[in-house]
């Protein structure tokens, strides 16, 4: 395989799922062990925004996988306007 059909096919977007739900682990795990950093809750919809968004790209990746783009990007963006929102209510 080479380096340009790496970057065009999914494997590239798989690998990048994996480091996001390796550092959502890693901050769950810190914040287990010492109390400090991020609290899970605190930025599970920013990163389930930005997984939607790779699963998306995915799909684009994939033939006939338009379907499964749609659907992600429509999760994205529920994802994205709820961490807006609690966002926006937890400075009021």
């Amino acid at each position: 395989m080479s380096l340009e059909q790496f970057y065009q096919g999914p494997l590239v977007v798989d690998i990048a799922i994996g480091f996001i739900t390796l550092e959502a682990l890693l901050l769950w795990a810190w914040h287990q062990l010492t109390g400090r950093g991020l609290a899970l809750a605190d930025c599970v919809l920013t990163i389930l925004s930005g997984a939607f968004l790779m699963l998306a790209l995915r799909c684009a990746l994939t033939p006939e996988g338009w379907p499964g783009m749609a659907l992600f990007l429509v999760a994205a963006g529920i994802a994205h306007g709820a961490d807006l929102r609690s966002r926006w209510r937890n400075q009021a």
